[in-house]
């Protein structure tokens, strides 16, 4: 059942719509390069589409209702859409679910020292890298340190194309003989992934500080920029991620390389088609989370109690609530667990089984199950939830495919789909093929980011 390239069934309309869609999403990207960035732009744009935040509706008293525009925030770092439907709550809502976070390299709260001349940061990785790929490359650093006031320093060096850039060193290859014999793994250590971040002494200091001048330099350029000290670094979230801007990849201009499409890509394209939503029968939610990438963990990650709570208050700001409206409205909701799938490379073809692969420019990818192995910590949506999403996709003609994760035994993953699952809700994988997935740069199809967003607005409009 070989699937057809979306790129041969499109006229010349659905062409400039689909660069127009690429060309949005190539500075969404840029804009958010880690999951904090990413909730403020998308309040920024929904707000600008008539969206109001639920604890300001709350506040104001004013009573909740249908065709109402709502979202909901979580420490900055996780986000709910609601558009409110005609129907009941009760009877379920039609949900995208995507994560915003991605893999990077984290600074640790003491992480500054210096070393032969040389001031480094000192870091911890951030979800599945291979460790080798983020060296000798051009960094960026982003984020915020926030002092014991509660002032907020936010930090964004790396990308202007005044800004400097930070690095991780590698060992020259004349030198690498022993290197060269490790395993992948042990190439680059994790304890090696130290950020680059100065070599040019302080002056004039006295001799207790002497030998730590180009460390004392870095602390005087922060104090100066930011009016931070040394001791802010405890209470700092400092990433550190691929320096430049998302770029058209190919000499057609098909794909898009970028850092973070896993899982931007489908977090974007589902909030496009929340965007679109007019007037939805069924509430329209569009759920995107933080902490995917370390197993949906922590406050801010599926696991939490946000998405509950926030079904919660929007139930109470419809004057409906009681705990059993809750399960209810949980349990008959739809979903597409709205996360990326590994695009087949003929290059590295052993590791997948041909006829269950996603291939670039095919469309949508519906992955029934992920886990690993035996289907170790997968969803598996049931049939029945599966031919109704597949209905949904062919009424409105939308690009679609089916895969698993590689071959059996070669590897796996997992997404927050299991996670909502345990609400009694049905949920499926549904996502965009990603090559080079969860390296410093990631390649998807134009094609399959148009055909994402056409099939997120179907789904809202139809489940």
């Amino acid at each position: 059942m070989e699937r057809r390239n979306a790129w041969l069934s499109y006229d010349e309309k659905e062409e400039k719509e689909l660069e127009l869609v690429a060309k949005s999403y190539r500075s969404f990207l840029d804009a958010g390069k880690t999951e904090r960035e990413c909730v403020s732009e998308l309040i920024r744009q929904a707000e600008a589409a008539g969206y109001v935040s639920l604890e300001e509706k709350i506040a104001s008293g004013e009573q909740i209702k249908a065709g109402d525009k709502i979202y909901a925030e979580g420490m900055k770092k996780i986000l709910a859409f609601f558009h409110v439907g005609q129907e009941p709550l009760e009877k379920g809502m039609n949900i995208l679910g995507a994560h915003i976070d991605s893999p990077r390299i984290d600074i640790k709260q003491n992480p500054l020292y210096e070393d032969t001349d040389l001031a480094y940061l000192d870091t911890h990785y951030y979800g599945g890298v291979k460790k080798y790929q983020w060296v000798a490359l051009p960094l960026a650093i982003h984020g915020v340190i926030v002092k014991k006031d509660g002032t907020v320093a936010e930090v964004n060096v790396g990308e202007d194309e005044e800004d400097p850039v930070v690095y991780i060193t590698d060992l020259l290859i004349h030198l690498a003989g022993k290197q060269m014999q490790k395993k992948a793994a042990e190439v680059i250590e994790g304890e090696n992934l130290d950020i680059l971040i100065g070599s040019r002494p302080l002056s004039d200091l006295p001799d207790d500080k002497k030998k730590e001048a180009v460390k004392e330099n870095i602390l005087k350029l922060l104090k100066e920029k930011y009016d931070v000290e040394e001791e802010d670094f405890l209470s700092a979230e400092l990433e550190i991620v691929p320096a430049g801007k998302a770029r058209d990849c190919g000499l057609d201009r098909s794909m898009v390389a970028g850092y973070g499409q896993d899982d931007r890509v489908c977090a974007y394209t589902s909030f496009l088609a929340m965007l679109e939503m007019e007037n939805p029968k069924r509430t329209s939610c569009c759920l995107l989370t933080d902490k995917e990438e370390i197993g949906s963990v922590g406050a801010t990650g599926m696991q939490s109690r946000f998405f509950e709570n926030s079904v919660a208050e929007l139930l109470e700001g419809m004057g409906c609530y009681s705990e059993m409206t809750l399960r209810r409205t949980l349990k008959n909701s739809f979903m597409l667990s709205s996360d990326v799938s590994a695009g087949y490379d003929p290059a590295y073809g052993e590791a997948f089984e041909k006829k269950n692969a996603a291939y670039l420019g095919r469309g949508i990818v519906l992955n029934k199950f992920t886990g690993s192995r035996g289907k170790s910590g997968s969803n598996d949506a049931n049939a029945e939830y599966v031919a109704k999403v597949r209905k949904i996709f062919d009424d409105h003609e939308i690009a679609f495919q089916t895969a698993e994760l590689g071959k059996v035994d070669v590897g796996g993953g997992g997404t927050i789909a299991f996670i909502c699952a345990l609400y009694g809700m049905n949920v499926i994988d549904s996502g965009v093929s990603v090559l080079s997935m969860h390296a410093p740069w990631e390649v998807t199809s134009k094609a399959d980011i148009y055909e994402a967003k056409k099939a997120y607005k179907a789904f809202l409009l139809d489940a």
